[in-house]
């Protein structure tokens, strides 16, 4: 499959969370640390990367709010970089999308790292959305070792756990379709931290012990040859690790290191791995014709990080004359990465030649080489210094470059000339970095293009008087009032013996002159009521003027009427009482607070689900309830605006407030006739969950309560409806409501 293929919308791959831990049992939940937070960087339910290490393939779950955006994918190796890389477009499901899996992209897809990664333990996979983050996994350091060893009913299995690995946070299972058919009902079984365990089914009890750097999962079965298949499994051994576990079980952060399946493309069409791909050719390849031959430069190929070390190049001229069936050609070995060029010679000046180059590594060569056409160029380069002559407080560096690629260039820092005679004087130096300049200086330079053309040779004087003027100060908090703004800063720098402050409208342009003053502090008059402004300050000494700081803003000064909505509130608990305060206003005016429909400027329909009763909507301080959630409601900020007038004018400001969103999840759901029944998890105990069909907007089928389950910070729920109480047909899917604001689903009902 091409790297630009689509991945399937909607398939699922694995429900690694609270279906494994409800069936279970909660105390599962409670081994994995249970109430602990988030790790920085791991995303959050129901958001998750899920890398297969051994197969080189990563699941992206969840990011239904970024449905139809291009993400980012890239696996970064801890001292090396950048490994793998590829974008893709998030779908709708559970499975947003898959990089090296069938149905997915390619590795390289929307990149220009066209290499399959080696994963490996310590590696960080991370999504982005342009240069939003959107969480990382870093890959575990836990695998299985060997086939699993049957011994009578007993099945074991071992394996490695490295030293960053939470025991407590991985599960050992073996893959058979074959065990669907035997007293186990299911395709796999499981093993979990802890002592031997009935499974939730029966058919085998299972534990799993840590001993230092070593795991073993054990397997009791109820018959030898259910043992038998298990210990024969043909999709064989894994190992699930994972970061955390959120509050409601949810396992995020994972790892499946799976025993003895092969790395590399996981489909046609994608690129080899680092080990098996040639490497990437140098760039800017110039070829230009001189007597007898052709001469090349490149700026040197970096090998991709994972890939073998580029150790040198290959370059070959290929006459365009064919005699017979055949071409002269006429190359060059080449040792080094960092080798910038050379020359055939031996070559006919009355013959056209074609070049390629290739970088060489103990894989192969570039594959297709760089080509390019031997030129004859008669133009001389240009050089450019990025200092003009002067007087510099400080030292400064300078870089010098060339218009033509391949050009070389020479310089001296004494004031003699680089060129005797058009041939370089004995003090000319390589250039090949920038140049620090800590002295007067005067630089005199000169470039070869490849096809040896000089330039003229450039001068640039420079002095260093070591006098520097004062970095930019620092402001502090500012005061904003009618008018005017009263701005604030610190510098430790004792030089200092004035500041200037400047003002910006916001287009950039500048406002006035700079104002000076010897303190600390300012008052900026004469400022535009209900304007944005931006402001810099900058400090002098004897040398001058410094730079100015980074601009502080938008800063909006006052006018006669002030509207002041007071803070946003975020987390707010649904079914709690709301206190706006608009103390900061005009006193003594006319007061109207009006809900708006958030992200607009209009009030919010009479019919909005997301209307809420303001008590007291014409004082400095309403309140409201916020209400329970219940669809069709939704989480987003409550928009709440002020408008202040008085016989001055009317002024207006807003306030957002911020519902706390609680945490659900569903564990199972079957049906049978005359049985239904669906457990999960809530973060809120005493929550009220609803249980829909189809969907949030389809019919309530029952409702329960989420209670407590020591020592989880949430809790579960559990409902079963029965006989005539269960639904007639079975609901091919069920979403869950919160009246805290969660919502889960679409959840498929076995």
């Amino acid at each position: 499959m091409s790297s630009s293929a689509q991945p399937s919308p909607g398939r699922r791959l694995l429900r690694l969370g609270l279906t494994v831990v409800l069936s279970a049992a909660v105390g599962a939940i409670a081994t994995t640390g249970g109430a602990s937070a988030l790790a920085a960087g791991v995303p959050a339910a129901p958001d998750n990367l899920l890398v297969f290490p051994d197969r080189d393939f990563i699941t992206v779950e969840g990011y239904q709010d970024h449905i139809g955006e291009a993400a980012t994918i890239e696996v970064t190796r801890p001292g090396v970089g950048i490994v793998g890389s590829a974008q893709g477009v998030v779908a709708e499901g559970d499975v947003a999308f898959e990089v090296n899996h069938p149905g997915g992209y390619c590795w390289g897809a929307g990149t220009g790292l066209k290499v399959t990664p080696d994963i490996r333990p310590g590696d960080v996979a991370s999504i982005r959305f342009g240069d939003t983050a959107g969480g990382d996994t870093r890959v575990q350091d836990g695998f299985v070792t060997e086939d699993a060893v049957q011994n009578g009913t007993t099945v074991t299995v071992t394996g490695h756990l490295g030293a960053g690995v939470n025991p407590a946070n991985i599960e050992q299972r073996i893959i058979e379709p074959e065990l669907t058919a035997t007293a186990v009902g299911r395709r796999d079984v499981r093993a979990l931290p802890g002592p031997l365990t009935p499974a939730p089914k029966g058919g085998y009890q299972s534990g799993l012990s840590v001993n230092g750097d070593v795991f073993t999962a054990t397997y009791v079965f109820d018959d030898a040859a259910v043992a038998h298949i298990a210990a024969n499994a043909s999709l064989g051994e894994r190992l699930l690790s994972w970061e955390v576990t959120d509050l409601i079980g949810n396992r995020q952060g994972v790892t499946i290191a799976e025993f003895g399946e092969p790395g590399g493309p996981g489909m046609g069409g994608c690129p080899n791995g680092p080990l098996a791909s040639g490497p990437v050719g140098p760039t800017d390849v110039v070829a230009a014709k001189v007597p007898g031959g052709v001469k090349l430069t490149w700026t040197p190929a970096l090998a991709i990080p994972g890939t073998p070390a580029i150790t040198g190049y290959r370059a070959t001229a290929v006459g365009q004359t064919m005699t017979g069936n055949e071409q002269v050609e006429v190359g060059r070995r080449i040792t080094g990465q960092s080798a910038r060029g050379t020359t055939i010679t031996g070559l006919s000046d009355a013959e056209t030649y074609d070049v390629e180059i290739a970088s060489v590594s103990s894989v192969g060569e570039t594959f297709p080489r760089v080509s390019v056409r031997a030129v004859t160029d008669t133009t001389p380069p240009t050089v450019a210094a990025s200092r003009s002559s002067g007087s510099y407080a400080v030292p400064q560096t300078v870089t010098l470059t060339a218009n033509e690629a391949g050009s070389e260039i020479y310089y001296t820092a004494d004031g003699t000339d680089p060129l005797i005679a058009d041939m370089l004087s004995p003090t000319a130096i390589h250039y090949a970095a920038p140049i620090l300049v800590a002295a007067d200086t005067t630089l005199r330079f000169v470039a070869f293009d490849p096809s040896n053309n000089v330039s003229v040779v450039g001068s640039r004087t420079y002095t260093i008087t070591n006098t520097p003027t004062p970095d930019a100060p620092a402001f502090g908090s500012p005061t904003i009032g009618t008018g005017q703004v009263t701005l604030r800063w610190t510098s430790g720098d004792p030089s200092i013996t004035g500041y200037g402050v400047q003002a910006y409208d916001a287009a950039g342009a500048t406002v006035g002159a700079l104002a000076e003053t010897t303190a600390t502090s300012l008052v900026v008059t004469g400022l535009t009521a209900d304007t944005p402004y931006f402001f810099t300050v900058q400090a002098k000494n004897v040398n001058g003027w410094g730079t100015p700081s980074a601009k502080l803003g938008p800063l909006t000064p006052q006018g006669a009427v002030v509207a002041n909505a007071g803070p946003d509130r975020t987390g707010v608990v649904r079914n709690t009482r709301v206190a706006l305060d608009g103390a900061g206003s005009t006193p003594g005016a006319t007061y109207a607070w009006t809900q708006l429909a958030t992200g607009t400027t209009n009030p919010i329909g009479a019919t909005d689900p997301d209307r809420v009763a303001l008590t007291g909507a014409n004082t400095l301080s309403p309140s409201f309830t916020l209400p329970f959630y219940r669809y069709p409601m939704t989480n987003r900020p409550l928009t709440f605006q002020l408008t202040v007038t008085t016989a001055a004018g009317s002024r207006s400001d807003t306030a957002l407030v911020v519902p706390a969103v609680d945490q659900v999840a569903i564990g199972t759901a079957s049906w049978k006739a005359g049985d239904f029944r669906v457990t999960g998890a809530g973060s809120v105990v005493g929550a009220t969950i609803l249980i829909h069909s189809g969907s949030l907007a389809g019919p309530v089928l029952t409702s329960t309560g989420v209670v407590a389950a020591p020592p989880l910070a949430g809790g579960t729920f559990d409902v079963r409806l029965r006989n005539g109480a269960a639904p007639a047909a079975r609901p091919a899917t069920i979403w869950i409501e919160s009246n805290r604001g969660g919502i889960a689903g679409p959840f498929t009902v076995n």
